[in-house]
């Protein structure tokens, strides 16, 4: 038999998440392929990049839409589990978990407009199917794009937090040389973290000949928690402390609109950075990431056909 879409494998894969302990997608694919008897021969099928099994791919993506929508956690790197809000649904009996139920979560819908480019506001539950059944191949190019991209965002910032406060420090080190700062790696190196003054955590060359200076603070907050009013403000009393006119105050969460607001009237300069403006810098700048595929899309040549009379 084929194997199901992605939407189709939310419901067994959430069942199994529900039962514990903590899973992995290698074991759910197991669980999920004998229970669908697929063949050998689909168990291995690899998606065209030969690069995963198509059935893990689809699984992954089933997950990570649960996740966004609050039905699904990720305890550690490469395991997952149900949510209480996981099991609340699968105790009303669903009989298929999508995209137009996974809608009804305010979260969800702010991930899917915000991140998938679908108007959640106005978009329906019921209308989303067909919204991207009618959609043209270069929509759907788009589309699968910016999911793609949203997914890498997001695997970045669990990374990010996996990992020391001194590897952030070096990642905003690697992101600010790759963005064309500091000059060498070696001197931004050099600069980062050696100002000691409160608030600020280092200081890099916004050229490479050292015209002028940024200060940097960088602070890992968890998802849900926003860098307030009172963190920026002692951010930018280091500057006016400095004499310095220019700041980058990086977060792996975000910033609260209070926040945002005071840096507005400022004299100085100061830039914040949340962690989904830093994840697409990263993705922008090649740090942390690779490339895994090129795809060359050709269009009709019309200057080639065209006949001089």
């Amino acid at each position: 038999m084929p194997i199901p879409d992605y939407q189709s494998l939310m419901l067994p894969v959430l069942r199994i998440a529900a039962e514990g302990p903590e899973r992995r997608v290698g074991e759910v694919a197991e669980r999920i392929a004998d229970d669908l008897g697929l063949s050998a021969a689909e168990r291995e099928e690899l998606l065209p990049s030969g690069r995963q099994r198509v059935l893990h791919n689809r699984i992954h993506w089933a997950k990570f839409y649960m996740g966004k929508a609050g039905l699904i956690a990720a305890p550690a790197r490469g395991r997952f589990v149900a949510t209480e809000a996981g099991h609340q649904l699968l105790s009303k009996s669903p009989a298929r978990i999508d995209v137009a139920l996974l809608l009804r979560v305010p979260a969800f819908r702010a991930f899917y407009r915000d991140e998938a480019g679908h108007d959640a506001d106005v978009l329906a539950p019921a209308a989303a199917p067909a919204t991207e059944a009618t959609a043209t191949p270069q929509d759907r190019i788009e589309a699968a794009y910016q999911e793609m991209h949203a997914a890498l965002r997001a695997d970045l910032l669990q990374r990010i937090a996996q990992n020391t406060p001194g590897f952030f420090e070096g990642l905003i080190i690697d992101l600010l040389v790759a963005m064309g700062y500091g000059g060498s790696h070696r001197n931004a190196t050099e600069q980062l973290g050696r100002s000691g003054d409160g608030g600020v955590d280092g200081v890099i060359n916004e050229d490479r000949l050292g015209l002028d200076r940024v200060y940097v603070q960088a602070k890992r907050y968890a998802a849900g928690i926003a860098v307030g009013r009172p963190e920026v403000q002692a951010f930018v009393g280091s500057l006016v402390g400095l004499g310095a006119g220019k700041g980058v105050f990086v977060t792996t969460s975000t910033f609260s609109a209070q926040a945002r607001d005071f840096v507005r009237h400022l004299s100085q300069r100061v830039i914040l950075l949340d962690g989904a403006t830093l994840a697409d810098l990263m993705i922008e700048h090649g740090v942390g990431v690779r490339t895994a595929q090129t795809i060359a899309l050709k269009r009709l040549d019309e200057d080639f056909f065209a006949e001089e009379v």
